[in-house]
């Protein structure tokens, strides 16, 4: 244990040690990405994808070890009990901070397949780490904008096309997807200018649920809705989160999951009827407004720790 360093100490030797955990697996990821592309047998490249998947698993092993040097913490979790880690799984969640990918990959490890996420097209030219998403077949998208539909109707379909052929890769190998339906990480200033109707939540988009749902619905085992939660992080802090978590400040974090029926998505109907659309806004933002209670419970229940630590 390292807590009792100073913090700025801490956030330098964590940010080292994460450095150099994610070169090492994603250097070894990447290798077997291209030996996987002159493999011409289906089953071999199954069997490589499943050892790049250990490689994953690994890595988020790791992760959680060195949190645990730099801190102590205590994780709060509720939610774990009947999950496979042979299923299929999507998985909705509220996107708080830069450490979030860290801790839920380290939390679900040994509970789901290890998760994919849709990624950026840009994303793939960060070094060690774009390259090893695509090993990992991770969707890169390019999503149309609507002014690119506009002054082009051929593009239409063209981003749920993109979608099944990514979803593709997983039909044979138990796969967990995460979907960070916000669009972004929570931050007050944008929770000012979406003047969300939420105290602790973003506006939820349903297009990149829906995406998902459409290209492989029928193949998921269910659906999981996770709430994840810093009660002790200092929000407003200019450092963010990350900092918080990283340089040892961060003494809890809190996790919920709850599993849910997947909604059932007909590509054809959901995109050319509007109604259909609000409807799954609707849902979603039912579930959002859950999660948003959830997290102002889970605040005052920590309320008290926060002015016993001060």
């Amino acid at each position: 244990m390292l807590s009792f360093l100073p913090g700025p100490i801490l956030f330098f030797i964590s940010s080292l040690l994460l450095i150099i955990n994610t070169v090492v697996w994603a250097g070894l990821i990447s290798i077997g990405g291209i030996i996987k592309l002159f493999v011409p047998v289906a089953l071999g490249r199954n069997h490589i994808s499943r050892l790049m998947n250990r490689f994953m698993w690994a890595w988020a092993s790791c992760n959680g070890g060195i949190l645990n040097l730099i801190a102590k913490i205590e994780w709060d979790i509720e939610g774990l009990e009947g999950l496979d880690e042979n299923g299929w799984y999507l998985i909705i969640s509220n996107h708080v901070s830069g450490f979030d990918i860290a801790a839920q990959t380290y939390i679900l490890r040994n509970n789901v397949p290890m998760m994919k996420f849709f990624l950026k097209r840009e994303l793939i030219f960060v070094p060690f780490l774009g390259l090893g998403c695509w090993a990992l077949d991770m969707p890169f998208m390019n999503r149309t904008s609507p002014a690119k539909l506009k002054k082009n109707p051929k593009l239409k379909g063209k981003d749920l096309e993109t979608t099944r052929k990514a979803c593709e890769k997983f039909i044979h190998i138990p796969t967990s997807i995460i979907n960070y339906v916000e669009g972004s990480r929570f931050t007050e200033d944008k929770h000012r200018r979406q003047q969300s109707p939420y105290r602790h939540l973003l506006r939820p988009k349903a297009g990149g649920i829906a995406f998902t749902l459409s290209a492989m619905g029928e193949q998921f085992t269910g659906l999981l809705n996770m709430t994840l939660a810093y009660p002790d992080a200092d929000a407003k802090a200019k450092e963010g989160i990350l900092y918080e978590v990283m340089s040892g400040r961060v003494k809890k974090i809190v996790v919920r999951i709850e599993q849910m029926p997947v909604p059932e998505v007909d590509s054809e109907v959901y995109f050319s009827q509007a109604e259909t659309r609000v409807e799954f806004q609707r849902w979603l933002n039912q579930v959002w407004f859950d999660k948003d209670q959830q997290l102002e419970e889970i605040f005052q229940q920590h309320a008290p720790d926060q002015k016993q630590d001060n």
